[in-house]
């Protein structure tokens, strides 16, 4: 009995991964397809590997795309910070209010976010790559917020205290005592809003100006002539890219844990 649940659990793991990675491998073999067709292998191929550099259309995307991401999730950070300390200082009624109102981007609807955003830059400015910056810096500050602030409500208050009657300024006191200790959050909310400005497209569509275009909008629109080979071979390579941060910071974390041993 104990050995048919073992199995019946591997199994059920085993389909699991395979339904997640199952579409990913799919692209990947794609991406060494010697033919155009989605359903007819054509032989192997590094042809749209070579071909990337020289698409502008997808370049200019990218590049965009990584322009917007990094400006956004380092604005968002800085504003998120900031934020989680205030918060951190509040009173709890007023704490509780602040923390209700962080939770609205996080609830709402992109496409009623992305509505009202663009509305909002209708009104007081024109849609264009400015736009599109400051509605993921929106909606990544509340992720950043909620990375940091456990972060500060676990920290002692008399390290920072201890440092003030030591001599040191506020701003000496946070880069020295409050900083390094929120570090690991503060790191942690800034990829989880580069990973959201990243994967965006909702918001960005609505928000986005004429001849502005990101990975996602671009592919949106090339739907409907079809897709590019080469964007097969760029999401093969953003897909190893992240699988290979992700593994070095598991052997880091591990390395960590036997020092500490």
């Amino acid at each position: 009995m104990k050995k048919f649940k073992k199995g019946a659990s591997y199994t059920y793991l085993g389909l699991i991964f395979l339904f997640l990675y199952a579409p990913i491998l799919v692209l990947i073999v794609l991406s060494f397809n010697n033919s155009m067709s989605r359903t007819v292998w054509g032989g192997f191929t590094l042809q749209w590997y070579l071909n990337l550099p020289s698409n502008d259309t997808i370049m200019n995307a990218l590049f965009t795309t990584l322009r917007i991401t990094l400006s956004s999730s380092i604005l968002a950070t800085i504003l998120g910070t900031s934020a989680a300390i205030g918060i951190n200082r509040m009173k709890k009624h007023h704490a509780a209010i602040m923390l209700g109102a962080t939770n609205i981007p996080l609830l709402n609807a992109d496409i009623v976010t992305g509505i009202s955003l663009m509305l909002l830059f209708t009104r007081f400015t024109s849609l264009g790559e400015f736009s599109v910056v400051l509605a993921h810096i929106a909606f990544s500050v509340p992720y950043v917020i909620f990375n940091v602030l456990p972060r500060l409500q676990s920290m002692s208050d008399a390290c920072i205290e201890a440092a003030m009657d030591l001599g040191a300024s506020p701003a000496y006191a946070f880069y020295k005592v409050i900083l390094p200790e929120i570090f690991p959050g503060v790191l942690s909310g800034f990829l989880m809003a580069f990973t959201m400005s990243l994967d965006d497209f909702t918001i960005t569509y609505f928000t986005k100006g004429a001849g502005v275009n990101t990975l996602s909008t671009m592919l949106y629109t090339e739907l409907r002539k079809g897709i590019q080979p080469e964007l097969y071979a760029l999401s093969t390579l953003l897909f190893l890219l992240a699988f290979i941060m992700l593994i070095a910071t598991n052997f880091k974390v591990m390395n960590k844990k036997e020092v500490v041993r």
